[in-house]
């Protein structure tokens, strides 16, 4: 199978497929590696509202692809950043998600992210207040039977003066908790807002923080979910961390290598490039847990300089690429998103990530991911 596509520079040029994709099969082992899904949303491109209003879900195509995670023995991270939370995702509309989410899969694993997003930024001029915003989330979640990712915050980025604040402002929200919770430390390569999280930008002086908070409350921590692309500075964390602490990769970059680990541990993992590799995670995961490194390594390496390409800087606009190749590989009828972020990648972009994506044996229906491409470029006037 084959198609024209443009360079960088435009000319076209011939592109030939592989065209074998990976079967799809579900994880036999769960046990192995706590393995979450972060799961993106499906906007109702019919709706009648403008990027910047609160957005309309398609509903059965939001919670189809859900099934499908969970159909794969995959945990699911509902209403995180891949969701566009913060990005166009508002509170009520993601809470409405985890609820939906929760009704439709009482068997799956899932965590919620429990923010501050409800609040005007501006308003929430002390620690008091984001604390208060916390924990308003986590008893609407917590209500509705849901367990607990706590998400970075902006207002607490803006509101923290030092070290102190944030561990005064954890402590609180963590021992109001009903059940262990994953803590995110997200980069502000992800969100440039929360550059200077956890009162400094150091990493020795942050990691410390993070440190202490975890000895504070390590009963109520399940584990730490670290998205800062270094995979250096997870080994390090990951080796100090109290034994019954996970350490949930959120290294888009080099997951293989951390979820494989070496003689001092592994992590576990929470990747929004696992909602496109979702098929692939299973199938090396089975792998591995037959002892089958060789076929794990060739599973998952051609998939990271996919990864990289989806989340290569600026670093935010993953999401666009996560729900590209949704799109492609027939999950969603449409590639259209929540906030018009469709926009938000160059089309040499689309390009490198379609050939990417069939070099990693993502594509369950090659015929249909060409013509969904071929008519991306008639868009661009290729």
């Amino acid at each position: 199978m084959k198609l024209q596509l443009p360079n960088h520079n435009g000319s076209l040029s011939e592109f030939t497929l592989t065209g074998i994709p990976v079967a799809s099969e579900p994880l036999v082992n769960p046990e192995l590696r706590k393995i979450f899904a972060a799961a993106h949303v499906v906007p109702d491109p019919f709706a009648n509202c403008n990027p910047s209003e609160e957005p309309v879900l398609d509903w059965e195509a939001t919670l189809a692809y859900r099934r499908h995670l969970a159909t794969l023995g995959l945990g699911i991270a509902e209403a995180m950043d891949t969701s566009q939370r913060g990005n166009g995702l508002s509170w009520s509309v993601a809470c409405e998600l985890i609820k939906q989410t929760l009704l439709e899969l009482p068997d799956a694993e899932v965590y919620c992210g429990a923010g501050t997003d409800h609040l005007l930024i501006n308003t929430a001029s002390t620690v008091a207040d984001v604390i208060q915003a916390y924990l308003y989330q986590i008893d609407t979640i917590q209500e509705m039977g849901g367990r607990i990712i706590v998400m970075a915050s902006r207002a607490l980025a803006r509101a923290a003066n030092n070290p102190k604040d944030y561990i005064q402002a954890y402590r609180e929200v963590l021992n109001h908790c009903e059940n262990p919770v994953i803590i995110h430390w997200l980069g502000d390569m992800f969100d440039p807002q929360l550059a200077g999280y956890w009162g400094s930008t150091d990493w020795q002086g942050n990691l410390e923080t993070v440190l202490a908070i975890i000895r504070l409350c390590s009963n109520k921590i399940d584990g730490v979910k670290l998205s800062v692309l270094d995979k250096e500075k997870e080994i390090e964390m990951r080796r100090l961390l109290p034994e019954t602490v996970r350490m949930y990769t959120g290294d888009d970059f080099n997951y293989p290598e951390l979820i494989l680990g070496d003689a001092h541990g592994h992590s576990d993992a929470l990747l929004g490039i696992f909602d496109s590799l979702a098929t692939i995670c299973t199938q090396a995961m089975n792998a591995l847990d037959n002892g089958d490194i060789a076929k794990y390594n060739s599973l998952f390496a051609p998939t990271v300089p996919l990864a990289r390409h989806v989340f290569s800087h600026p670093t935010q606009y993953y999401k666009t690429g996560v729900v590209f190749l949704a799109w492609l590989n027939g999950f969603q009828d449409h590639f259209i998103m929540v906030n018009g972020a469709q926009s938000m990648r160059s089309l040499p972009y689309f390009v490198d990530c379609f050939k990417l994506a069939d070099r990693s044996h993502l594509f369950n229906d090659p015929e249909q991911a060409i013509y969904r491409m071929k008519a991306l470029l008639r868009m661009y006037g290729v």
